[in-house]
């Protein structure tokens, strides 16, 4: 912390974590920083922090974040510390709510009801009615985002999330950074890679972003990967006795795309709720995170066919994190407060129009869905905070991107592009389906990651596994 900026943030740097136990095992704590760290004697605000002592020796803490953007740290340290168990015998494992998530000054712009309604709207607009309705919730949201949180949303970006991380690494007492971000929370290492280069000791990044590309060309790489994991799945159903679609791929996608239309033009009833087709689309991509969800998403689809939408709108409700009290997490309003202002969005809905015609060509389910989903961006009321950009962070160790070759959500050529990009990139390739790679248990990805994390063992050139 050179220079003037240094002693301005020095208070920030040498505050006193105080740690409280907060049940089976964990402590947590408070974190003050800056809300502008342009102007670090302005306002401040509160990270919420979570820690789970290492149970040998202690070498550091491994900070993880679990990606969204608008995902909370806190929920993700306590439901996947088990899957660090190769890391936490001399390493404490470490999160926090990014600012303007969970616990951490969240962005809330709209009621529950009103998410249940954003959620509902038809993701594909292929009427005026419907394109019309999605246009003005796009826009309500963004006002009321604004008019709840003002000139706040200028500063939720992984940017200054990246600022804070750093504040976290010294008041834990590291020297330097160990690092595991997975999905997203590969973009808020990259930019901490870009701001701390040689603050870094180790940094996994699973299941990469790739910086450089802005919003529509982002989305669209999204759309393929969704539609590429797709066809993998209705493949695989096809393949298997009972398949309720069918029993080639062709019949398959035929019967699924009927099944999306009659959703379309008659959503199902489940309790007081339906299942639209919002909920239809949402259930659908979150059914293909993880091969290990495909048996139930094949029931799901099944009960649709007949007549009960209530598990597939289970899995919309997971996605969206939708409690089943009604309430919400803020991952919805977070998420799109974050992707805001983290890259340029287009301003006009003529653009995302010739957005959603052309990921059709490519990506006909899950294309022209992607593409408006960031249409509120379109009527922010605060700049991106940067332009995209690629990442070289000179002068930082090996860092390890892990990219799965048939990921959906983050499709393998991101993971390509972000270990070219970086000075010392190192790819490690994981050959499946699914999201992320190393909290699927392969061992080879496993053990490459933990001897890493442990020792700082890079992994050989071109390792591949599964």
């Amino acid at each position: 912390m050179p220079g003037k900026a240094g002693r301005t943030l020095r208070r920030f740097y040498s505050q006193h974590l105080s740690w409280r136990d907060c049940s089976t095992g964990f402590q947590c704590a408070s974190m003050t920083v800056p809300v502008d760290y342009s102007h670090p004697r302005g306002g401040t605000l509160q990270v919420a922090v979570i820690k789970r002592p290492s149970i040998g020796s202690h070498d550091g803490s491994l900070i993880i974040n679990p990606g969204g953007p608008g995902a909370s740290g806190i929920d993700y340290a306590r439901g996947a510390f088990k899957v660090f168990a190769g890391v936490r015998e001399h390493w404490d494992i470490v999160s926090f709510d990014p600012r303007g998530v969970g616990q951490s000054r969240p962005i809330r712009c709209v009621s529950s009801h009103q998410l249940d309604v954003l959620v509902h709207v038809d993701p594909s607009p292929d009427t005026p009615a419907e394109h019309a309705d999605s246009v003005r919730t796009s826009r309500q949201l963004a006002d009321a985002c604004w008019q709840r949180n003002g000139n706040y949303l200028e500063h939720v970006g992984t940017i200054d999330a990246a600022r804070d991380m750093d504040v976290l690494r010294a008041l834990v007492g590291d020297r330097k950074l160990t690092y595991y971000g997975a999905s997203y929370g590969t973009y808020l290492g990259a930019k901490y890679a870009q701001l701390f280069p040689r603050r870094i000791r180790a940094m996994v990044l699973d299941g990469a972003l790739d910086p450089r590309q802005p919003t529509v060309a982002e989305n669209r790489v999204q759309a393929i990967g969704f539609e590429r994991d797709l066809k993998d799945f209705v493949a695989n159903c096809a393949a298997n006795p009972g398949c309720p679609l069918g029993s080639t791929p062709a019949a398959a996608t035929h019967n699924l795309n009927q099944l999306s239309a009659q959703i379309d033009a008659h959503p199902l009833a489940v309790g007081g709720r339906s299942l639209g087709p919002g909920e239809f689309f949402e259930g659908l991509a979150l059914g293909l995170y993880s091969t290990t969800y495909w048996p139930n998403l094949r029931v799901a689809l099944s009960r649709v066919q007949h007549g009960d939408g209530g598990l597939l709108l289970a899995f919309s409700d997971a996605l969206t994190e939708r409690r089943s009290d009604g309430s919400y997490t803020n991952l919805i309003e977070s998420n799109l407060a974050i992707n805001c202002v983290d890259r340029p969005s287009p301003t006009k809905v003529s653009a995302f129009d010739a957005a959603a015609r052309d990921f059709a060509t490519v990506a006909p389910t899950f294309g022209p869905g992607i593409a408006y989903g960031s249409l509120p961006c379109a009527f922010w009321h605060v700049p991106a905070v940067e332009q995209a950009h690629a990442v070289t962070a000179p002068g930082a160790p090996p860092i390890v991107v892990i990219g799965t070759t048939r990921d959906p959500a983050t499709p393998y050529v991101w993971a390509q592009a972000l270990a070219q990009q970086l000075s010392s990139g190192v790819l490690v390739t994981f050959n499946s389906d699914g999201h992320t790679a190393y909290e699927h248990g392969n061992s080879c990805i496993v053990g490459a990651v933990n001897a890493y994390l442990n020792s700082v063992r890079v992994p050989p050139k071109g390792l591949r596994c599964g």
